[in-house]
Order: structure tokens, then C-alpha cells, then sequence
């Protein structure tokens, strides 16, 4: 018989003579390793944060898996996206150029909503200034944020990535443009719950005159359990709907018809396991309470003259003025996450919203109870462990869109939010565009870094925070983000 075997290939002698054990023990890229890696992921160091919920009080309070300096969420969003050109970023280069095209090199790779291409830069008229300690410029269109200047941070270096409303509102609230998403709302309150027993812990209030585009997906709780999504109070008439008391039902028989019906939810849920009859039973509980709490909560009247004139509250007037003062007294009683959105702040040019008077009354109506917001909470000790948000969904062009009066399109780059208190650097410039605004030259924030650096103040590591849902584990950060430790005090 030929023998057909050949010479066994030239291991090194170490590599020849290694054993198993060895293979096993020392090899980093091996299977010890794999094994190591995956019981950290599941036990360790890079374990989910899955919070430990109560199926019959899924709103109970819980405490943060790590270290935080915020326990709650005031997010003040004007929807429609005010002009930072307007309000936030002299650019006497800006207006130097009015009425010339711009420059093609930083038009490539753009991507606008509505600009047909022939468009010309377009500088603001508004008077800029100085103020503070911080140097922060704005404009005359915003008087009562000079008080609020060195209080809070300022991200003049914004970015998103969606051009249009609706997505764009979606992507800033929940971190995708696509529907289904739980809101930051619900993340916030699936990590923390609620200290409030008689209040929801996810409130929505809504001025101006329509609602945001994108509607009540905005504060949905996507797949988390409906527990934890948003809930709006109505200015006017009753907060709630369906939350009054039926004609001739004392508070005893309503009392008796919830624990009946809990009762039968209850048997039912023993039958079929699904939790969401569980989120039904606490839903009629915290309804029967807020039959109280609620009116209560609405009623202003107890406030003294000083706060009401601070904030621009008039009484009997509903708006966004009352809603900052309701933010306040919502947080004060527990909530967790009071979300307040404004409308009307798309100013393309058109009847309605301009950047003339549709926007000098925009700014009048948010101005000075956005900074008496601030102001409010840190002379009463919330400040500190507090978080505000003040921004839209993304900012607007340098060139100008001509439609009825000149205007400004949509822009995904270089706009400015800013956010205070909660272990934010208060007074701090952070972010910078170049003299154009068309991007930004330093400290860029992206919409997934702010809700990463919320969660890290609020005490969640936002790659850890997550839902298991349709096979794999979501989180508000879906793949991105980068904590932005400048900003942290």
C-alpha cells in the first residue's frame, strides 16, 4: 500500500507542545474568554439595567442602578423649531452677505425639506447682546432669559439627523423617527417610577393652537407596558376626560364598582397571565384618586400674587404660562416627567409664521415663564435635582425661504437647546458654528448624546438601560450616543 501521508505542517515546538489546559486558560480570544465575556454581560459589569418592576404597582418609586444627581424631567419642547438665528446666534458675517448665494462648499451633502435650490443667505434684523457672566448673546426677542443666562447650560452646537416635522419630533423624543418607540417619558419612568401616588407619572401639557405634529406617538410608551405612557391634562374645563364622577354615583358606590371590577380583572389575570390587565387595574385606582388630586393640582388660585405675576400666569387663562407653573406644582407633588409643548414655532414665511410679529408672539408667550421656571425652582431647592429642557426639533436654515414674507426652512445642524439644573454646568457655552451657520466647528451634541447624559444624570447607563422586545433588547439610545461629561457640573 502507498502511504499517502504527508509531513505534518511546521508547528513551532511551543505551539506543539501546549495543552488543553493552556488553549483554555490563556488564549484571549478563546472559548474562556467567550465565557467570561457572556456571564458579564449577563451578571456583571455589562449586565442590562432591567428594573425590577411590581406588576401590581408598576409606578412604584425605584432607585437608580448608579449614582445620580436627578430624580426628575421638565421638558419644555417648542414645537415647530424655533430659529436659533434669531434668538441665540449673532452672525454679522451672516448679515454682511444677505442677499448672496451660498457658498457651494458648505451646501454639499446638505439636505433641506423645502429649499428649491436658488435661495440666499439671509441675515436676522434682530439686535443682539451680551449677558451675564457666561458672555451668552441674544436677542431682543427674548428679555427674560438675560435673569436665567449663568443659570443654565447652553448647547449651541446641536444636531440631528431627521429634516422633517413629524420624524424629526418622533427622533427627538424617543430616538427614532419611525412610531412604535416607547417616548423619554416612559424610559425615565420604566427606570425610576413615580413618587407621586395620585398623580400620573408621565404628564403631558399642551398650548398654542393645535397640537404637535406627530400627536400623541410623542408620548406613547411604544412596546413598554401602557403603564408608563405619557398622560395630558387639559387646560381648560376638566384635566382629565371621562374623570368626573357620573350624575347620582356617590363616592362609596364608585368606590364599590372599582373594587368589583378589580376583582374580576384580578380573577381574569390569574387565568391568562397578561399584564396588561394589571395595568388596567392600576389605571382605574389612580383614576379614582385623581378625582381629588387633580382639581386640586389645577387650582391656582392658592398661589400667591408674586408667583402668578412671575411666571405671567392670568387668572382664569390656560397657556403656557400656567403650564410652567403646573410643571412646578406637578413635580413638587411626585411626577417624574412633565413634558410641556408649545406650537407654532415654524416660521417658513407664510401667513401665520412669519419671523416677524408670528414670532415676536411666540417668544412673548414662552419668554418669561420658561425663565421663571428656573428661577421658581431654584429659590425653592428643586433646581439642583431637577432637570430642564428647552429646545424644538431641530433649528432653521441660513438662507431664507420666500413664501408670503421671507422665512427660514428646516436645518438639522448647528441649532441651540439648553438645559439646567440636575448636575448640568450652569452658565456654560458649550457648542459653536461656523460664521454661516451652517454647522458647527466645536462640541457637537447629537440628540442621542443629550438622552445618554440625561440618563447618566438620572442615574442609568443609557447602553444598559433596556426592553426586550420582539427578540432583542431596545434601549432610548437605540445604537449611538456618547455621554458628554463637559456639560456635567
Amino acid at each position: 500500500m502507498v502511504n499517502v501521508m504527508k509531513e505534518p505542517l511546521p508547528f513551532s515546538d511551543e505551539l506543539r507542545d501546549a495543552t488543553r489546559r493552556h488553549f483554555f486558560g490563556q488564549c484571549t480570544l478563546g472559548i474562556g474568554a467567550l465565557a467570561l465575556n457572556c456571564l458579564l454581560a449577563r451578571d456583571g459589569v455589562g449586565a442590562p439595567q432591567k428594573p425590577q418592576i411590581d406588576p401590581t404597582n408598576p409606578m412604584a418609586p425605584r432607585k437608580a442602578p448608579l449614582p445620580a444627581k436627578a430624580k426628575r424631567v421638565i421638558y419644555l419642547f417648542m414645537a415647530g423649531a424655533p430659529s436659533q438665528l434669531e434668538l441665540f446666534s449673532d452672525k454679522p458675517k451672516l448679515r454682511e452677505l444677505t442677499g448672496q448665494p451660498p457658498p457651494p462648499s458648505l451646501m454639499k451633502g446638505k439636505r433641506f425639506a423645502f429649499l428649491k435650490g436658488n435661495e440666499t443667505l439671509l441675515g436676522t434684523k434682530r439686535k443682539f447682546a451680551q449677558y451675564g457672566q457666561s458672555g451668552m448673546t441674544l436677542s431682543e426677542l427674548l428679555p427674560h432669559h438675560r435673569k436665567i443666562v449663568d443659570e443654565v447650560c447652553w448647547l449651541r452646537g446641536m444636531a440631528t439627523d431627521v429634516f422633517n416635522h413629524g420624524p424629526a419630533k418622533l427622533f427627538m423624543n424617543t430616538g427614532f423617527q419611525v412610531p412604535g418607540r416607547p417616548a423619554f417619558g416612559s424610559w425615565v419612568t420604566y427606570g425610576l417610577g413615580s413618587e407621586s401616588q395620585d398623580l400620573p407619572g408621565f404628564v403631558v401639557l399642551q398650548s398654542g393652537r393645535r397640537g404637535p405634529r406627530g400627536g400623541a406617538t410623542l408620548w406613547s410608551s411604544g412596546f413598554l407596558p401602557t403603564s408608563f405612557q405619557g398622560v395630558p391634562f387639559r387646560g381648560q374645563g376638566d384635566a382629565i376626560l371621562n374623570l368626573r364622577s357620573p350624575e347620582g354615583l356617590s363616592r362609596q358606590q364608585e368606590r364599590d364598582f372599582y373594587d368589583t371590577v378589580g376583582v374580576l380583572n384580578k380573577a381574569r389575570h390569574a387565568e391568562t397571565g397578561d399584564p396588561e390587565i394589571l395595568t388596567r387595574v392600576n389605571a382605574y385606582e389612580m383614576a379614582f384618586r385623581m378625582q381629588t388630586s387633580a382639581p386640586e393640582l389645577m387650582d391656582l388660585s392658592k398661589e400667591s400674587a408674586a408667583t402668578l405675576a412671575a411666571y405671567g400666569v392670568k387668572p382664569g387663562e390656560s397657556g403656557f404660562a400656567a403650564n410652567a407653573l403646573l410643571a412646578r406644582r406637578m413635580i413638587e407633588r411626585g411626577v417624574r416627567f412633565v413634558q410641556l409643548y408649545h406650537t407654532d414655532w415654524d416660521h417658513h414665511g407664510e401667513r401665520g409664521n412669519n419671523l416677524d410679529g408670528d414670532l415676536e408672539a411666540r417668544c412673548r408667550e414662552v419668554d418669561q415663564a420658561s425663565a421663571a421656571l428656573v428661577l421658581d425652582l431654584k429659590q425653592r431647592g428643586l433646581l439642583e435635582d431637577t432637570i430642564v429642557i428647552w429646545g424644538g426639533e431641530f433649528g432653521r436654515t441660513p438662507m431664507g425661504e420666500v413664501r408670503e414674507t421671507t422665512g427660514r426652512d428646516h436645518h438639522i445642524e448647528g441649532f441651540t437647546m439648553w438645559v439646567a439644573g440636575g448636575g448640568f454646568k450652569a452658565g456654560l457655552l458649550y457648542g459653536e458654528t461656523d460664521e454661516l451657520g451652517f454647522g458647527v466647528t466645536q462640541n457637537r451634541v447629537h440628540v442621542h448624546d443629550l438622552h445618554a447624559t440625561i440618563l447618566q444624570l438620572l442615574g442609568f447607563d443609557h447602553e444598559r438601560l433596556t426592553y426586550r422586545f420582539q427578540g432583542r433588547d431596545y434601549r432610548l439610545t437605540d445604537v449611538h450616543g456618547l455621554v458628554q461629561d463637559a456639560l456635567l457640573a
